[in-house]
Order: structure tokens, then sequence, then C-alpha cells
């Protein structure tokens, strides 16, 4: 790693030279950290805003899962049977499936290796259970909290590896030409005062880059706060988008951040709305259903069927319906009740339907009220919601329909990098799944897609980064563009606080651009977000230096925004229909009455990948077949003969 500068305009900036930066913070990143380092390459540095932010870090559910091969009992599966599972959930491209089934067993025994407690039984079977979408018991979990247990020992790995970590660094840049990558440019928040100081840039031959997915987007979010996500930067820079259509939305609490999945569901807490100061309450469900059973049964199964899915809208994923028109139609607020039985069901549980019956009586929980069920079978949830500030035994837990995870993202092969050369988007930022993904394959694919950039950065890409001269005559134009405008908006006159336009343009996401969607919706979305983009370096008001992380991410997502909502919009006028969690309606405000067997599910599309570029302020949407799942030589002379001539990284 080598330190240089140069001025722009008087302010100097430091330029920090070395082979591969990895930008983010979380489990994908800190894993690509690693991973460099022990195939050789070390002139690496992780960057970051927060390193103690990102979901991976900040986020879990009842049972946080992990997806990877069987590894226990008599059930057969293969890595090609796995991928197969992964490409069968749609717009899924096979060569990143077969990648993904082929290392997750690598991956998986590496986090074992290093401390994550995942569980086995006595002969040392890493045994498993059936997620969504999963047809084996593929699923292993280490607790609610799986992702920060892998973050942790990661990031003792980068400690003990002496990896130079650059914390407090925002991305406002990044930074190509002519189809190449050279790193990124980043606003220094740790000495914003200091205009001498205020920027960095770094000059990479290679950047992974972790930054999750834009969780910023929604108003209504189930990511963490400490999750924003930085795609914006990328479109702008020339990097394309992938499948941008595929969200996962499912039910939330929205105080304190949490998918309330599992047992949180399994329990039967009672689902009622009031409004908006928390009066009149009155347990709506009862109003849309024909009977208890039916009820209840929707409100377990949501525990095995978290995410909204329209193929289950006639079903668990009613209860999604439901609460979506009770907020945002009727207005009114919503809310788990743990301290009461839903009323209707029976004392001796005789009327919960039979699945729900079993469950409950093999874990010994047909008593008391649900808050008693879930202490019983899941202490460790209430003492969650405790430790941050909501007592599940004496309170309500506002809950709603919540953006939880993108299944797109940025475009990669089978190697992870984008169509920008020496570019690396892992992790959540990888568009590598499609529209149905087993729970758990995107901690897999994080922990894959590390590797894969490693392998080949180590392998391919290990020479050193440009020299100062070339790197800012390929680059310099757009760091010294992007300095003026950021110091045009400390001394600007701009009428709208950051703050103003987050919430604008969060609420109208949640709007139109989540899981109800129609095409009026998504017009003016669109129109939203260009007419915001075009104004924001003259419109913003940045009444102290403090806003000015706020306000760039403000520029970040409203390049998201019109990049995501023309994706979703394309997807409509290019014939697609309600699939995954996105339910296509003509009108989303007329539907509840009606929608119980009528949802049909458009599967026309779903061997196809959409692909978006984002140039000039102008979005273009391009559609291809999916990639079938390689058929790879797998006699073992011949691979061994290639392995021998580094053949088999190219």
């Amino acid at each position: 790693m080598k330190i240089d500068s140069f001025a722009v305009n008087g302010i100097a900036i430091d330029i920090i030279r070395l082979n591969t930066i990895v930008v983010g913070s979380g489990a994908a990143a800190l894993g690509a950290a690693s991973r460099l380092y022990d195939f050789g390459q070390q002139d690496v540095a992780i960057v970051t805003d927060n390193i103690k932010g990102g979901t991976s870090r900040n986020a879990g559910s009842d049972k946080q899962t992990y997806y990877k091969l069987t590894l226990a009992g008599e059930e057969g599966d293969s890595v090609f049977s796995m991928a197969q599972t992964l490409f069968d959930g749609g717009a899924m491209d096979g060569d990143i499936a077969l990648c993904e089934a082929a290392l997750s067993t690598r991956s998986f025994f590496k986090l074992v290796e290093i401390g994550v407690p995942f569980p086995h039984n006595n002969m040392g079977e890493y045994v498993g259970y059936k997620t969504d979408h999963d047809p084996r018991q593929r699923a292993t979990s280490a607790g609610p909290l799986t992702s920060r247990f892998m973050t942790d020992k990661l990031w003792e790995q980068v400690l003990n590896k002496q990896i130079a970590v650059f914390d407090g660094y925002t991305v406002v840049r990044v930074l190509t030409n002519g189809g190449n990558c050279f790193g990124v440019m980043c606003l220094n928040t740790n000495e914003m005062q200091d205009p001498n100081k205020r920027y960095t840039v770094f000059c990479a031959t290679n950047t992974i880059y972790a930054t999750g997915g834009p969780a910023s987007l929604y108003a209504l979010s189930a990511y963490p706060h400490e999750q924003n996500g930085a795609h914006g930067f990328a479109f702008e820079s020339g990097v394309d988008g992938k499948n941008l259509t595929e969200w996962q939305y499912g039910i939330a609490s929205i105080k304190f951040r949490w998918n309330l999945s599992g047992t949180y569901q399994q329990v039967l807490p009672r689902y009622i709305s009031t409004d908006q100061n928390g009066n009149d309450k009155k347990e709506f469900l009862n109003e849309h259903f024909e009977n208890a059973t039916d009820l209840l049964n929707a409100v377990f199964l949501k525990g095995y069927q978290w995410p909204f899915d329209v193929q289950k809208a006639a079903g668990s994923s009613f209860i999604d319906l439901c609460v979506y028109y009770e907020t945002q139609i009727k207005k009114r607020r919503v809310w788990l009740d743990y301290t009461c039985n839903p009323k209707g069901l029976c004392p001796d549980f005789s009327n919960v339907g039979k699945e729900c019956y079993a469950y409950l009586e093999k874990s010994n929980a047909l008593f008391g009220e649900p808050i008693d069920r879930l202490g019983h079978m899941n202490s460790e949830a209430i003492e969650l919601f405790k430790n941050n500030g909501i007592d599940l035994q004496k309170e309500l837990l506002e809950i709603s329909v919540c953006a939880q995870h993108n299944n797109g993202g940025l475009t990669g092969n089978k190697w992870w990098e984008s169509n920008v050369r020496h570019f690396f988007p892992i992790g959540e930022a990888n568009g590598s799944h499609g529209v149905y993904r087993p729970g758990g394959t995107a901690l897999n694919s994080g922990q894959c897609g590390g590797l894969r950039a490693a392998q080949y950065i180590a392998n391919i890409y290990d020479e050193a980064p440009p020299q100062t001269d070339d790197f800012i005559k390929a680059v310099g134009d757009d760091i010294s563009n992007r300095a003026e405008q950021i110091e045009r908006l400390l001394c600007g006159d701009g009428k709208e606080s950051p703050k103003t336009l987050r919430k604008r343009l969060q609420e109208r996401m949640s709007l139109s651009g989540a899981f109800i969607r129609n095409e009026e919706g998504l017009i003016r979305l669109i129109n939203s977000a260009t007419e915001d983009l075009n104004e924001f370096w003259d419109k913003t008001a940045v009444k102290s230096i403090c806003e000015l992380p706020e306000a760039l991410l403000n520029y970040d997502l409203l390049i998201a925004q019109q990049v995501y909502a023309a994706a979703m919009l394309n997807y409509m006028v290019k014939g697609g229909g309600s699939r995954g969690s996105c339910l296509i309606l003509p009108d989303g405000n007329q539907f509840l009455k009606q929608i119980k067997g009528q949802v049909k599910i458009d599967f026309s599309l779903f061997k196809k990948v959409q692909e978006v570029s984002f140039e000039n302020g102008n979005v273009t949407c391009r559609w291809r077949d999916v990639r079938q799942i390689p058929k790879e030589d797998a006699w073992f002379e011949n691979v061994w003969n290639s392995y021998l001539k580094d053949k088999s990284i190219r």
C-alpha cells in the first residue's frame, strides 16, 4: 500500500494505492478479504463507512438460516442437485447456481473451523432442516444471530491477519474508464471539517463491492438502520443491474426492525389494528377469514412461509395482504399482541389445524397465552426485543409488510466480476439470485462469491495498481467533478433538507415499488425520482457539514430508485405478471375481497434474466435467456491435468 496525493481547486486529496480494496463491513466483505490474504494477495484493505454497520452484523430472524449441501442422515444429495434447486427458482443463471452449490461445503466448514457454532450430533454430522423452497434438509442455523456470529468470527480473522481497515469512509464515486474500474472516491467522515482531509481516493487494481442491498430505498424496511447500500454509485459508473425486480418482503417489526418468522408466528399471536393514536383496537383478521381454523392456520404457516409469495396469496400470504390493506389503504396501525390468545382459539387447541396442533403438541406448548408458548419454545425471542426496548410480556409490537432482501442487484459472471472489469460485487450487492431462493442462500452466496472473486484476483489480477499519473489521467476528471459538486452543496442555498428528501423518496418507494405494483404507480415513481435527481445538486440544502453523508446517500438512492422503478415497469411492459414476492394489479387498492383464488402466477419470463444499464440519466433494459447449468468435465484425470496447468481459474 502506497500513499500519494494531488490537488483539486486547491484542495488536497490523498490517493491510497493497493491491489484490492474490499468495500463493506459484513460477512461477505470480511470473508473476501480473509480469503485474499490466504491466497497470497496481502496488498488489500477494507473500506467501510461503519465497521459495525451492515445487515450481517445487525440483522437476524427467529432461526437465521445458512443454506448448504446436505451433510447428515440417509437422504441423498449432490452438488448438481443443489444447483438444480437454485436454478429452478427462476431467472437464475446455472453457472452461478453450480458455483454456489459446489462451494457451499467449503465455505460452510471454513466458518465452522473459525468458530461459528453450527450444531452437529454425537457422530459429527452437521444436521439440517428444510427451509422455504428447499426439497431437502440443507438448512442449518447457529440461532437467531447466525450472520452476526459469522461477522464476529470473520472480523477476528481480519484482525489476526492485520488487514488494513479504513473505517468512516463513505463511497461517493466508483471510478471507471474504458470498461475498467480503478477504485473508489470516498468522503472521510472522520475529517469532514478539514477540506484537505475531507476526501480520500483509493486507487486499486481491483474493487470488491460488498455494500449489501439498497436498504434505505424503503420507508417500510426490515433492514437494520445501520445498512444503507450503494447501488446508485455503481449504476452511475456503468455497472449493470440484474433482476432488479426481484425482492423479498414480509412481516417485520418497525420500531426495532426484525423479521417476525418462525415461533414469532407459530405461537399464534393476536393480530390487532388501531387508529393512529393507538385507540379503537380490533382483531381485524376475523373480518377476512371464513372461520377461526383458516385464520389460525394462516398465522401458523407464516412461521414457515415468512416471505410474501403470490403463490400463497390465498393462504399464509393473505395475512400480508390484510396487513397491507389495514396500514396502507385504511391508514391504521397494526400490531402483534402476545399477551392474549386470538379470538376463536379453542382452549383445547382443537381448531388450529392438524399441522399446527402437531407442532405445538411436539413442542409441549398446548397451553397458555402466546407469550407463554414463546417463552417455553424460544425465550431468546423475548429477550431480544426486551434488550431493544420492547417488552412483549406487557406491550404490543407494531408491524408492517417490509422490504427484507433484494434477490437481484449488480450483475456478475461466474467469478462474480461485473460487466466493468476489475469490479466484483459480492454478497447482497450481487444479483446472484432469481425469483425464488431457499432461505439461507444469501449467507452462502456471500461466502462463495467472496471466495470466487478472491481466487480470480489472486491468480489473474495480481498486478500492482496504476501509477498515480496514469490513474489521474484515467479518472481525475471524475474525482474533480464530484469534489466540486460536493463543495457546492456546502456553500449552496438549496431549499430542501436531506431528511425531508429521504422521507419522501422512501415513502413513495414503499407505496409504489414494493410488493404491490401497478404501471400507473411506477410511472409516477420514475418521474418523481428523475425530477429529484435532476434537481439534486441545486435543490439540496446542507445546513451543517454533518448532513453531508446523508445528502450524498440521497443522491445514490435517487439513482437507484430511478433504475429499480424503470426495471419494474419494463417487466410489466414486457408482459410480466405476478410472481415471487410481487403482486401486480391494475388497481392496488381494490383487491382484498377478490384476491383469494384469483391471483394468476406468470411464469412466462421465468427462464429469462433482465439486465439494466444507466447512462446519462437514461435507463435501458435488456432480456436474455438464463445461462444453463454447465455440464462440467468430472473425469478425475482430466480435471487433475487441467488443475496442474492452472487452467481451473480462467
